[in-house]
């Protein structure tokens, strides 16, 4: 009898390890049973402190992407970005994220190497590799075997499939058309390039792409550093280059790829964007900007859900994944506490017609 009593007690043993480790995927754990949380944010000085790091930490989320910018790098000397990056890693408040939570990262201009450029920056492969080895990117990882530092995770939660795709936008993207001299037709900075042979993500990275958004998945995070869903405003994003923002709105109608939020940064403000589309479901787009960076102005954005948030702030995606048909709480934080939220059902991201 006694031998019998301790069978059953190492099965039991065997039975919760395995529980334990099924609900955690890629070093990412299901914190909570009932609801999964990626929170993310972007901009962020490492001069500056970053109080906000803690308050994600008390959080509890399943992870944290950033989104770009991490650093604010603006240079072509690798030994002064190396440092700056280890400036970010010195304070005791990214110190409580990292130990807290799994991290994932893209790259913005800043930490890519020099404001607002693309394909021409002339130290990219040393600048990806100081980024892999600060984030801890894995050796054997398909981000480290191509140019660029686009790549995909998988989550399992629950009984729903998570797939989190972190797009390169600097690696492989044209120079932009400056508004130089200034035309009054248009805003700020930058002129849409309707070139139907400009790119912002590289064919390569296009091929990826298709083939990602082929693949079965539930729920589907698209983070992006520039904006996606946004009004036009002149500053950088898809709109830029509406060709691509198009040829990304067509993947996703062939693809019949469900299950899709943009998450994005850059912009120094937080805002969530709900774009309409002939083809698709509603694509929502959290913008979530900056860790310490705020901007004097913000833009108009007919897409624009809620309010403009112009103070320091961060995002949670909140997925209640154990329902029939999963809520989704679209969320923006400033350091007092929820400043935006709008809920959603993974049903709405369908192309299936609800009865």
């Amino acid at each position: 009898m006694k031998k019998i009593h301790t069978v059953l007690i190492a099965l039991l043993f065997v039975c919760f390890g395995f529980i334990a480790k099924a609900q955690i995927s890629n070093g990412i754990e299901n914190k909570n049973t009932e609801s999964f949380k990626i929170a993310f944010g972007s901009c962020a000085h490492q001069n500056k402190d970053q109080p906000l790091l803690s308050l994600i930490a008390k959080q509890q989320p399943n992870l944290f992407i950033y989104l770009g910018d991490n650093i604010y790098g603006d240079t072509r000397d690798m030994d002064v970005l190396q440092k700056k990056y280890s400036k970010l890693a010195s304070k005791p408040e990214f110190q409580e994220l990292i130990n807290s939570t799994k991290i994932l990262s893209v790259w913005d201009d800043h930490d890519y190497g020099e404001n607002d450029k693309g394909r021409h920056y002339p130290f990219k492969k040393e600048s990806k590799e100081i980024f892999m080895d600060f984030w801890k990117v894995a050796p054997d990882s398909d981000r480290r075997k191509h140019e660029g530092i686009y790549g995909v995770e998988y989550v399992q939660v629950g009984t729903k499939k998570l797939q989190i795709l972190l797009l390169d936008t600097r690696t492989f993207r044209d120079d932009l058309i400056q508004n130089k001299p200034k035309n009054p037709a248009y805003k700020n900075d930058y002129i849409p390039n309707s070139s139907k042979d400009s790119t912002l993500l590289g064919e390569t990275q296009w091929k990826w792409l298709k083939n990602e958004l082929l693949q079965p998945a539930d729920i589907r995070i698209v983070a992006s550093s520039l904006q996606f869903g946004h009004e036009y405003n002149g500053y950088e994003s898809w709109t830029n280059l509406p060709n691509e923002q198009a040829k990304f709105i067509d993947l996703i109608s062939e693809t019949k790829a469900n299950g899709i939020i943009f998450i994005s940064g850059d912009v120094h403000w937080g805002e969530i964007s709900k774009m309409s589309t002939n083809s698709t479901y509603p694509l929502y787009d959290v913008t979530s900007s900056g860790i310490t960076q705020t901007w004097y102005s913000t833009e108009s954005n007919s897409n624009r859900v809620g309010p403009v948030i112009t103070q320091n702030n961060y995002g949670i995606i909140e997925v209640f994944h154990q329902q029939e048909d999963p809520t989704i709480q679209l969320n923006l934080f400033d350091k007092n506490g929820l400043v935006n939220q709008h809920v959603i059902h993974l049903s709405d991201l369908s192309f299936v017609t609800k009865n």
